[in-house]
């Protein structure tokens, strides 16, 4: 079996590096029904290039891709009440058209869905061959969780200020675009720095963060951003960039001292009753964690974590956050003048609503004026633009039907 164990390793090496297509995470999970499916490879991903089988397969297997850490539970499960409903009632229009749930799940690829309204789950329902075991990817939803992790290290007195500079925690930023840049910059995506987040182009700065990603070298992706140039004043301009949450993660890894995965197990999923392990990918092995992408959960947990940005990050009475955080961070932001549709890594939508977005159809969605969260998941063809029908438009009216129950 040793030797057997080391030539499966060596054949893994060899082969499956050069396209990341096969399986380096934990491919022989014990319990994990979907361990041994066939899957795609991350760049099939981003060009959107698989078939749906297939990309079904890699979406709910995608710790297999990079080596991964661990985000453990804790030995408490928040628990559910169920007062389910069908949702059979529920309509809505968009422009000349009318639709209702099962248009929705059919026409957007939906793989997943958990309402909670009044605390209690009003629908859950897996698709896709997924169940409530299934791990799903986030894609963008980790970069709120990233950034939540921001405001825990401010309540915690890791980080001073949200205006702290923050080269004072990353010092080999020093000399780059970055310096001069906040905190409070960085989690608004405003801090001037280059940056084409076009998925489908190879030659963008977010394939080259990709293929840095895939080369597995240490630090590597942090010098790309720290040679990046600048192209305006920090605070004064938004441009949305996955990169831009690689530097938040490593701004809470050196502020805390350990790694985000642990800190995250240790301020929120240990505490807010996750039900199960979730993982996240490395940008090498045992190195620093991807903060824009690569988190797998549950759905449940993904609704869980809902609850928490629900509740202001409030837990058994003790607040993991600063008070009025979530609110703040869900909030739209004026930069230089303008109103920007983005807080802190998070999207405000309608009233005092806000949602996590992933690509590909990920959504975690707070309503606070209805006392309601929806955890969504989606294999849509695309990264982007290849909804069925409008997610924000969805989320409206399903906002609007229990503010009225």
């Amino acid at each position: 079996m040793a030797v057997y164990g080391s030539l499966r390793t060596l054949f893994i090496m060899l082969v499956c590096l050069p396209v990341m297509s096969c399986s380096r995470g934990a491919p022989d999970e014990v319990g994990y029904r979907h361990a041994d499916e066939e899957i795609g490879s991350v760049r099939e991903v981003y060009d959107g290039k698989l078939y749906p089988d297939i990309q079904v397969n890699t979406f709910r297997n995608i710790d297999r891709l990079f080596p991964t850490r661990t985000v453990q539970r804790g030995d408490t499960v928040r628990a559910f009440t169920y007062k389910e409903s069908s949702l059979a009632d529920f309509a809505f229009t968009h422009g000349a058209k009318s639709y209702d749930l099962y248009d929705v799940i059919s026409l957007n690829r939906v793989s997943g869905l958990i309402v909670i309204h009044g605390g209690d789950v009003k629908f859950e329902k897996y698709f896709l061959g997924n169940d409530e075991h299934t791990r799903w990817m986030s894609m963008s939803v980790v970069k709120s969780m990233a950034a939540i992790l921001v405001g825990a290290a401010i309540k915690d007195g890791y980080i001073t200020s949200i205006d702290d500079s923050i080269v004072r925690y990353l010092p080999e930023m020093a000399g780059s675009a970055y310096d001069g840049v906040s905190v409070r910059n960085l989690l608004q995506m405003a801090s001037g720095v280059a940056w084409n987040e076009t998925y489908t182009d190879p030659s963008s700065d977010r394939r080259r963060m990709l293929d840095a990603q895939i080369g597995q070298q240490p630090g590597e992706i942090l010098e790309l951003m720290a040679a990046l140039p600048r192209a305006a004043e920090p605070g004064t301009r938004w441009n949305y960039s996955t990169g831009e949450t690689h530097v938040v993660g490593a701004l809470v890894a050196a502020a805390t001292n350990r790694p985000v995965a642990e800190y995250l197990s240790e301020k929120i999923w240990s505490q807010a009753g996750m039900e199960a392990d979730a993982n996240w990918w490395l940008e090498s092995p045992d190195g620093l964690e991807v903060g824009g992408s690569g988190l797998s959960a549950t759905l449940r947990d993904y609704a869980r974590f809902g609850l928490f940005m629900l509740e202001d990050g409030v837990v058994d009475g003790e607040n993991v956050l600063p008070e009025g955080w979530m609110a703040d961070a869900g909030s739209r932001k004026t930069i230089d003048g303008e109103v920007v549709e983005y807080g802190y890594m998070l999207w405000p939508l309608h009233g005092n609503s806000y949602a996590a977005i992933g690509i590909f159809g990920q959504f975690v969605f707070v309503d606070p004026d209805n006392d309601l969260v929806i955890a969504m998941w989606g294999a849509q063809s695309k990264p982007v633009e290849k909804e069925g029908v409008d997610e924000y438009v969805f989320l409206q009216a399903l906002s609007d039907y229990f503010s009225a129950r």
